[in-house]
């Protein structure tokens, strides 16, 4: 027929055709396999590297910084794959750490979840939150400011934070904490307290916090003083005379006769009831102590000498603990006499 190629023609055509269909199967696996490879092969970091992705950074940018620090061999290629997968639109800004050959699979998933990494900040219980907004300024972890806020109102805990973190952010968490924690445990608190509101609850908490150092003795101290709050005494709390002198800063001495016998909103040897304000932030312990304290007779104690406290429900009782710790405070201070190197004797000049 005519225009008909003829058969030896046709099945050239056919064959070259599927050779070179053959050549772009075999390209295209090659390809693919290569393409595994690189998102699977182990990195070329030769340790731990940190890479701080900038807020705001496209997928190139962010590849390029992963190339420079050394955690990819190509920020092309990294930008390549996350285009791919589908994560190019999902990658987070912060401060990540990879390990040593951590393959681009992994370096991708990571900043796809947002793994960053994540720092710690301690805040001890009691410290004032002077003291607190002090140890966020500190910290060179986290960015902005943050104010001061009223005595008593943050949750003393360790904190995860993020490397440009605001300051703000981390301390409005800590309020949230504090506002929380009282909440639960107010509404499960004990029946015929002599609290009338959580704020009250925190002020007894916070001087509990800075009588002792001893966890096991705060509901101790909780019941004394919720006792003596009961019977309208007062409570006679040193603490509280520091911060009216110290504004919560260590004192570094003995109190001095002249500062209890000062009148002022935070001496509780001349004023009756709670002070005007807590003299710190309480943990959770503390705050858990005054809110449920044992039930005890005990409106006295005193050191013990053992960096504890001996509890007394009389005065009577609690006089002879106070003649046996006068006696050891004087047994170690002719100890610390006798410990003293002797001064040699100064010859007089020939």
């Amino acid at each position: 027929m005519a225009g008909r190629p003829p058969a030896n023609g046709r099945k050239s055509w056919l064959a070259a055709a599927a050779s070179g269909l053959t050549t772009v199967a075999v390209a295209g696996l090659l390809a693919l396999i290569a393409g595994f490879w690189i998102y699977s092969a182990p990195g070329p970091a030769e340790g731990t590297t940190v890479a701080l992705l900038r807020k705001g950074a496209g997928v190139t940018e962010i590849g390029a910084e992963l190339q420079r620090v050394g955690v990819v061999r190509s920020g092309a290629l990294f930008a390549a794959a996350a285009q791919i997968t589908g994560a190019a639109k999902a990658l987070k800004a912060g401060e990540y750490q990879f390990a040593a050959r951590a393959p681009l699979a992994e370096v991708l998933r990571k900043i796809r979840a947002g793994e960053v990494v994540r720092h710690q900040l301690t805040f001890p219980e009691g410290l004032t939150s002077q003291q607190a907004v002090a140890i966020l300024t500190k910290s060179d972890v986290l960015t902005g400011s943050a104010p001061t806020p009223a005595e008593g109102a943050i949750l003393p805990e360790t904190y995860d934070i993020t490397r440009g973190e605001d300051r703000g952010s981390v301390l409005k968490r800590m309020t949230d904490a504090q506002d929380e924690l009282l909440k639960t445990l107010w509404s499960r608190r004990q029946a015929g307290l002599p609290l009338e509101t959580p704020e009250q609850a925190v002020t007894l908490a916070s001087i509990v916090e800075k009588e002792t150092a001893v966890p096991a003795e705060r509901p101790k101290v909780a019941a004394v003083y919720i006792n003596r709050l009961r019977r309208g005494m007062r409570l006679e709390a040193d603490p509280t005379v520091v911060y009216g002198v110290t504004g919560g800063e260590p004192m570094g001495r003995g109190l001095r006769q002249s500062e209890l016998l000062t009148p002022g909103p935070y001496n509780t040897y001349l004023n009756t009831g709670l002070p005007p304000t807590p003299i710190g932030n309480p943990g959770r312990a503390a705050l858990a102590a005054v809110l449920d304290p044992p039930a005890t007779d005990d409106i006295f104690f005193v050191a013990d000498g053992t960096g504890g406290h001996v509890f007394a429900a009389t005065y009577e009782a609690h006089l002879r603990n106070v003649a046996r710790w006068r006696e050891i405070e004087r047994m170690r201070k002719s100890q610390a006499e006798l410990s003293k190197p002797a001064v040699p004797a100064v010859k007089p000049p020939k």
